[in-house]
């Protein structure tokens, strides 16, 4: 089996001028045998008629002289019968007497026409009737054409061969321009699949290959993103799970080896308590993306009150912006859909909760729902820092986070709108984000009133 796409190409392209070569030799013959042998015999006809003329109006003796004139003429041999069938003025002949004489007396007897194609040397004969002194004769012409045809032949298959080796190495020469970027393109996979998300390509081609390496470029340039973001991620969860992890392990030190009141006892318990709560909220988001990205997750839908889950979502929500003073504000139609609650219920405290994080005091969020035709549309907007335009497309995606600076002060682990992307997702529907940094963001979530699972 032929592995190279070079090697492929080439043979493919040789066996495209081979047959191609092979074609044109069987069209030419065809195009001989059906035109140019009838075109030949019209010709060889009009002539036998004016040698006739002539050969009537010679004056006795002058014959012999019109035969060798007309026997002189290349690639034409001419002879003349009378009627008894014997061969006036022999001179140089074609056609063995013999053979000639069965077509002979066709031709005196019927007064008919004859032509002849040998199938020997492929001459072509042509015989015609004609009276003189009131007795019926005959001429024959025959075309040497042999001689001709075999020359022809010669450079022909020249010809054809010179084709077939000239296309080969034009073959091998565009097959190798035509190779060679993907070849390009396959050391540099081979480099990216190890890690190197540096390399790039440039081309200035437009066709598909131009596209391809593009493409390529994209696709670094993206994977090179993720592993960053990856790289990052790792970072933050690192410190996310070290940070609480030393809080409580230097606080159960305390409590195993200094004594101390109830309340400072109390106090350090509740402190290892909400560090323990944190830790389990991160690995409850990190098996809820798991689940969400490998598709393990079920939905269970069901009939409830959309207005109602965003109101009590707020509810719910009411210790972190009552600490900054925020305006709330519920623009919400009577809604009923069928859906899985408690994973919406994730998508809105997600989504609120991060506008909660960074919208500044008494600043405020307004969430509204509304019927739009089969659809829900639920908007949350605020008035708060915003999101920088080039973060905007990398929200959704895992690990991301567009707080750079890692803010201690702003909790979060990078993965709550990868979560909140993931349910929508599932529920058919489409998740959307505006912002400009310094005025505010609006999140827009659309999906079907009526969810229906597809069947397995």
């Amino acid at each position: 089996m032929i592995k190279s796409l070079y090697a492929r190409i080439v043979i493919t392209f040789l066996c495209i001028v081979t047959i191609s070569v092979i074609l044109g030799g069987l069209i030419i013959n065809y195009f001989y045998e059906s035109h140019v042998e009838s075109t030949v015999q019209k010709k060889m006809i009009a002539n036998a008629e004016m040698i006739v003329q002539v050969y009537k109006q010679v004056e006795q003796g002058g014959e012999k002289t019109l035969m060798e004139i007309s026997n002189s003429f290349p690639f034409y041999a001419v002879q003349i019968y009378d009627s008894y069938g014997t061969l006036l003025y022999p001179g140089r002949t074609v056609m063995d007497q013999q053979e000639v004489q069965p077509y002979l007396q066709k031709v005196l007897k019927q007064n008919a026409g004859y032509h002849k194609q040998s199938n020997e040397n492929g001459d072509i004969t042509v015989g015609l009737p004609f009276m003189l002194n009131g007795l019926p004769h005959a001429i024959f012409i025959t075309t040497q054409v042999s001689i001709l045809l075999d020359e022809i032949n010669d450079l022909t298959e020249f010809l054809q061969f010179f084709v077939l080796g000239l296309g080969s190495v034009l073959v091998l020469i565009a097959t190798r321009y035509i190779v060679r970027p993907l070849q390009v393109l396959t050391r540099a996979t081979q480099r990216m699949a190890k890690g190197d998300f540096s390399v790039s390509l440039h081309t200035k081609r437009s066709d598909d290959i131009g596209q391809l390496t593009r493409s390529f470029n994209t696709m670094r340039a993206e994977l090179g993103r993720l592993d960053t973001i990856r790289k990052r991620f790792v970072a933050d969860v690192s410190h996310e799970f070290q940070s609480p992890l030393t809080s409580i392990k230097g606080f159960t030190h305390v409590l195993k080896h200094k004594p101390m009141d109830e309340q400072s006892r109390i106090r350090l318990l509740s402190i290892i308590e909400e560090e323990s709560n944190r830790l389990s909220r991160l690995c409850v988001d990190l098996l809820e993306l798991s689940s969400l990205e490998h598709e393990q997750l079920r939905l269970a839908p069901q009939t409830f009150r959309l207005d109602e889950q965003l109101r009590k979502s707020v509810i719910r929500l009411e210790p972190q912006w009552f600490i900054h003073n925020l305006d709330i504000q519920l623009i919400l139609e009577p809604i009923s859909i069928l859906a899985d609650e408690d994973q919406l219920n994730q998508v809105w405290i997600n989504i609120i909760g991060n506008s909660i994080k960074f919208t500044g005091h008494q600043g405020r969020i307004i969430v509204a729902a509304r019927k739009q035709g089969q659809n829900v549309l639920v908007t949350i907007t605020d008035n708060g820092i915003g999101i920088a335009e080039e973060d905007l497309s990398q929200i959704f995606k895992p690990f991301y986070k567009a707080d750079k600076a890692r803010n201690r002060n702003v909790r979060g682990n990078g993965i709550g709108l990868s979560i909140v992307k993931q349910i929508v997702d599932l529920h058919h529907g489409q998740v959307e984000v505006s912002s400009k940094v310094g005025t505010g963001t609006t999140f827009r979530v659309t999906f079907p009133q009526h969810f229906a699972e597809p069947e397995l």
